[in-house]
C-alpha cells in the first residue's frame, strides 16, 4: 500500500499494532527501549515482536542511556536505527553505531540547524491541534535535512502536511491493546486512508 510519504509508527508495544502497521504499509516502527521512559520494553519483548513483521525498519527509542548502552541494545535487537528523545552533543552522536534520528521539541526547531554532524533525520511532534504552525521554519528545516513530523492522529492535518511540505515522512503514535489480541484501529486506519496515494 503506497502512501504520499513514508510513515513512522512510534511506541509499538504489542503484536496487534506491529502486525497491523506493517500490513498497512508503515515504513518504520519504533520500540521504546530506554528503561527511563514510560512504557519501555525489554529486549526480549522487542525481539519477539520484531520476529512477526517484515519489510519495515526497526528503530529503538532512547533518552538517558549512554552511547555504549544504546549500541549494546541496538545490536542485541538488530535495530536498523535509533531515535533519541533529545539532542546530544556531536561527539556523543558520533559514538552511536546505528543511524540516528533525533526528536526536537516543537518549540525548539531552531536547534535543527545547530549540528554539522547531523543525524539522518529530525522528528518533531507537533503540539495540540489548533496551534499556528510555523510552516516556513518547518519548510526550511525539511529542505536542509530529512524531517519527520508528527501531527497526532489527525487525518486532515496529516494529509495537508504531506502535500504542502517537503517531508521525509510523518510520525504517528501507536496505542495499547484493550486486552491481548483486541485493539481498536479506527484512528490509525483513518490516518492510513487519508495518506493513500490515488
Amino acid at each position: 500500500m503506497a502512501h504520499l510519504v513514508p510513515l513512522l509508527i512510534r511506541g509499538i508495544n504489542n503484536l496487534s499494532d506491529a502486525r497491523y502497521c506493517a500490513g498497512m504499509g508503515a515504513d518504520k516502527l519504533t520500540f521504546v527501549l530506554d528503561p527511563s521512559l514510560p512504557g519501555a520494553l525489554d529486549t526480549r519483548a522487542v525481539k519477539e515482536l520484531a520476529g512477526w513483521v517484515a519489510g519495515v525498519e526497526l528503530i529503538g527509542e532512547f533518552d538517558q542511556l549512554s552511547a555504549a548502552e544504546i549500541n549494546a541494545v541496538a545490536a542485541d535487537c538488530a535495530l536498523d536505527a535509533v531515535l533519541l528523545r533529545r539532542p546530544r552533543i556531536e561527539a556523543e552522536l558520533a559514538e552511536i553505531a546505528p543511524p540516528v534520528y533525533v526528536e526536537l521539541p516543537a518549540g525548539a526547531t531552531g536547534q535543527a540547524t545547530d549540528f554539522s554532524a547531523a543525524p539522518i533525520g529530525w522528528v518533531i511532534e507537533l503540539e495540540a491541534a489548533g496551534q499556528t504552525l510555523d510552516t516556513s521554519t518547518l519548510r526550511e528545516i525539511a529542505q536542509q535535512r530529512p524531517l519527520w513530523l508528527g501531527p497526532g492522529l489527525n487525518p486532515t492535518l496529516a494529509h495537508d502536511l504531506a502535500t504542502h511540505l517537503p517531508l521525509a515522512g510523518l510520525s504517528f503514535p501507536s496505542g495499547d491493546e484493550v486486552k491481548p489480541g483486541l485493539r481498536d484501529f479506527d484512528q490509525l486506519e483513518a490516518v492510513f486512508e487519508a495518506l493513500e496515494q490515488d
